[in-house]
């Protein structure tokens, strides 16, 4: 397990090994999300949305498509009206 130390301003430096894994250089943007569990995670935000897919999955959702992202989409647009 990789560790690293919290400075007084709240800033801490990702290991080496992090960085690597997740493609960031100096600049890079990154974004933490606390899940359902309470665990915090990072995702780097300088990546195609592609390589993204299936990190939230949960078991037991099944996965929509996109004529069924598109029907949802229509169905709450139309609340609006």
């Amino acid at each position: 397990m990789l560790s690293t130390t919290v400075t007084d301003t709240g800033q801490i430096t990702l290991p080496d090994e992090i960085r690597q894994h997740l493609k960031l250089v100096s600049g890079s943007r990154v974004e933490f999300v606390i899940d359902e569990d309470g665990q915090v995670k990072i995702f780097p935000l300088n990546v195609a949305v592609e390589t993204l897919s299936g990190i939230l999955h949960r078991p037991g959702i099944q996965r929509a498509s996109l004529e069924d992202m598109e029907t949802a989409i229509s169905e709450g647009a139309s609340d609006w009206t």
